[in-house]
Parts: structure tokens; C-alpha cells; sequence
């Protein structure tokens, strides 16, 4: 299942807090990500349950899981409510299937820009993410990935700040943005003045953009709908 946006999808993920999680959509995120994995912005069941409690209707809520056992990413994401999966790490085939067929939405965190290509409908992955590191330099080498005409999936772009995400978004044909480390004064912690920032110039960027975008979704035959 798709999410719903109009223009960039930006998502603000590795949230900790309420406050954060307020704040970014006070500003204009379309999505606030939280972290179950064993990290350092790794969050409880019960601080994400408070946190998805007192969003506003339509802010996505996507839960970021690396590799876990599908029977756990599918008990998390119900019993909180959450819009989206973000699955990274290994992972069989079988294993997304599984995921997919229970809940709303698949996001797959790639770590190979080819390996977008490896993700057949039948798996049921609505989006892909890339790279599936918080580093700039993985993102930078599979940039020319996102204007691909033969690319059948929506892609996110991780790896950004405040000042990257404004050359990636007006010239590449990205779905999304992801923000994580590069707006943080600490894991975990955002800076508020650098999120702000960031989700601006996205904005920006995406209403001055030097590329042409494709609507999604696409048909079977990729054309767009």
C-alpha cells in the first residue's frame, strides 16, 4: 500500500522523543520514524505507543527494524498502529512476504544501488531506501539510480543534512527524503534549528527541481498511471 503524499515525502526518522516527533511535523514532515533495532536511537513499544497517541491524523508512522524476526515486525507495527515497515539487514525473501502481506506498507532499506532492482512485485516492498547507511559518500554512489527509467519502485533518499538534501532532490527523481544523523546534535537527539532547515530546503528544492518527476505509481508496464 502506498503512502499518501503530494509532492516530496519527507520522513524524519531515529525519533526518541515526543517532543521531537511534534516538532518535525509541526514543520512540515510527512513522517517520523522510530528505531526498534539495537541502536543508539533504539526506542520502547510503550514511548512509540504514547508518541503515535498524540500525532495529528495523516502523519505517517514508520518502524524501522534490523534484521528481525517477521513475527515480531508485524506484532510491533499492529499493535501500535503503524503506517509503515522499514526493514534493513539481512532478510530473507520469504520473510518480506510475510511482513507484507500483514501490514499496511514495506519500506526496504537497500546497501547496493543495483540492488534496488532486485525487488520483484511479488514481495510486496512499496518502496525502497537508499543507502541503507546514515553516510552521505553510500549515497552519493547510487545517485543516478533515482532518474533510472526502468526503476518500478519509489525511492527514498537517507544519507542527508540540511545543505546535501537541496542538490540531491532538485536534480535527482527522488520519491522521498530521510533525515537521521544529519540533523542531530547527538544519536537520538534532533537539532531543531537543522531540522528545520532541512525539511525547508527540501521544499525548496523540490518546487526549483532541474529534473523531470515521474507520478507514482507506475502501471505493469511502467508507465505512470
Amino acid at each position: 500500500m502506498l503512502l499518501d503524499a503530494e509532492g516530496l515525502f519527507i520522513t524524519v526518522s531515529g525519533v526518541t522523543s515526543e517532543a521531537d516527533a511534534l516538532f518535525a511535523v509541526a514543520l512540515g514532515a510527512n513522517a517520523v520514524g522510530f528505531d526498534f533495532g539495537p541502536t543508539a536511537r533504539q526506542v520502547s513499544t510503550s514511548l512509540v505507543h504514547d508518541i503515535v497517541r498524540r500525532l495529528p491524523s495523516g502523519v505517517a508512522t514508520v518502524g524501522v527494524f534490523h534484521s528481525e524476526m517477521p513475527q515480531r515486525v508485524v506484532q510491533i507495527a499492529n499493535t501500535l498502529g503503524l503506517s509503515a515497515v522499514q526493514i534493513e539487514g539481512v532478510v530473507s525473501k520469504a520473510s518480506l512476504r510475510y511482513v507484507a502481506e500483514r501490514v499496511h506498507t514495506v519500506i526496504r532499506a537497500v546497501t547496493r544501488p543495483q540492488e534496488v532492482y532486485e525487488y520483484e512485485a511479488d514481495l510486496g516492498v512499496d518502496y525502497l531506501l537508499l543507502p541503507e547507511s546514515d553516510l552521505h559518500a553510500d549515497l552519493l554512489a547510487g545517485l543516478e539510480v533515482f532518474n533510472d527509467p526502468l526503476l518500478l519502485r519509489p525511492v527514498i533518499a537517507s544519507g542527508l543534512d540540511e545543505s546535501s538534501v537541496i542538490a540531491v532532490v532538485q536534480n535527482y527523481d527522488v520519491w522521498g527524503v530521510d533525515a537521521l544523523g544529519g540533523i542531530e546534535s547527538a544519536p537520538g537527539v534532533k537539532d531543531a534549528v537543522r531540522m528545520g532547515e532541512f525539511i525547508a530546503n527540501a521544499r525548496w528544492a523540490h518546487d526549483n527541481a532541474h529534473v523531470t518527476r515521474r507520478t507514482w505509481p507506475l502501471d505493469d508496464a511502467g508507465r505512470e498511471d
